[in-house]
């Protein structure tokens, strides 16, 4: 036997069944739906969680715990090393950030986070720091400032 030997399965191969299309088919006018009602509809039929009338079951288990992520603060982080492109000794604030394009949207604020390396010294104005950014900001001759 070599490749082009080989066929499918004898009826693996159907071809799809052409509905709505009239004489010959046998599945012309209703398109195999019958007439009217609920499944003759497009997206007719129930849905996976209809439990025939009876109250489903994700209604009738009680709601528990209590979730704040509508409350939740979040920051726009911004890396230690991003800044290097700031001039030596210039003031960096959240609306610099924004128009350099190292944050795109201000949410509740901006955090400045400790990953890189600082080369030159900066004044930094931001709503949060996170303890080794503040470190190597102050070690680099900068200041950090919390708005």
């Amino acid at each position: 036997m070599r490749i082009h030997d080989l066929r499918p399965a004898p009826g693996s191969n159907t071809s799809p069944k052409r509905v709505g299309r009239g004489i010959g088919s046998g599945l012309g006018k209703t398109s195999g739906k019958g007439h009217k009602g609920q499944k003759a509809r497009s997206g007719g039929g129930k849905g996976p969680h209809f439990e025939g009338g009876q109250t489903p079951l994700q209604r009738r288990l009680p709601k528990r715990g209590f979730n704040n992520a509508v409350f939740k603060t979040v920051y726009a982080e911004v890396n230690i090393e991003e800044l290097n492109r700031f001039a030596p000794g210039s003031v960096v604030t959240p609306e610099s950030l924004k128009e350099s394009g190292l944050v795109k949207k201000m949410y509740d604020g901006v955090k400045i986070l400790g990953n890189g390396e600082l080369k030159h010294a900066l004044t930094v104005r931001a709503h949060s720091f996170s303890k080794s950014a503040a470190a190597k900001i102050e070690e680099a001759g900068g200041k950090v400032e919390v708005i």
